[in-house]
């Protein structure tokens, strides 16, 4: 029994230890966005460099740690919009800006996670030298992870007929993806307010694209 206890406390201590460091790596890219080292998030942890690698692994560990605690937030986040008592426009326009929202308010946690390939290898850490960081292996992950649960509420909400189920993953990885493309290029360039895409996105998923007429003497859509 107290081995049962002792080895609880320990879990407990291992995992509390673990969010302090993910605290730290947060700040540290708060600050440094894709050029967060390892040095520098052991520093302010106040650890070294060893003792970071004994709780992650390596560069790619403590990446993966990190976007999965910042996908949770997100998600937590997008579900209360979807779960918003107000009529199903209203929801989409609601889940859609706290998405944009959310990166709006932390684009160098953004950029940590969504362009790895902008950090620059830290020539001390032979994992990352090794492994790198392109985008796609380590982003593609998370905006997979948005596309199935985003295809579960719509699977769970909406009667879209025979094949249900394959339908609302299309439409899940559809929507995710247009967001993250349109929020990508919305955060680098702020053409418009975040409202005008908002709104203009919420168009688009709402069929504006059928009701609208060629222009003339185009070539039609």
């Amino acid at each position: 029994m107290e081995t049962t206890r002792q080895a609880g406390r320990q879990r407990s201590a291992a995992e509390r230890r673990r969010r302090e460091l993910l605290e730290a790596a947060d700040r540290v890219v708060l600050r440094d966005g894709p050029q967060a080292s390892m040095n520098a998030i052991a520093a302010e942890a106040g650890i070294t460099k060893p003792i970071l690698y004994r709780h992650f692994g390596d560069k790619g560990g403590l990446y993966r740690a990190l976007a999965k605690r910042h996908t949770d937030a997100l998600l937590s986040a997008l579900r209360t919009a979807l779960d918003a008592p107000a009529d199903r426009r209203e929801r989409v326009e609601a889940t859609l800006d706290t998405y944009l929202a959310a990166i709006e308010a932390r684009p160098q946690v953004y950029r940590f996670l969504m362009h790895p390939s902008d950090r620059s290898a830290d020539p001390a850490d032979p994992a990352a030298v090794e492994q790198g960081f392109d985008v796609g292996r380590h982003s593609a992950p998370l905006l997979r992870r948005l596309g199935e649960e985003l295809a579960m509420v719509i699977a769970e909400r909406v009667d879209l007929g025979p094949g249900n189920e394959e339908s609302a993953r299309i439409w899940g990885h559809g929507i995710v993806g247009m967001m993250h493309a349109a929020g990508d290029w919305w955060l680098g360039e702020r053409p418009c307010s975040r409202a005008q895409l908002v709104h203009s996105l919420a168009d688009l998923l709402w069929g504006r694209l059928a009701m609208v007429s060629d222009r003339p003497g185009g070539p039609g859509f």
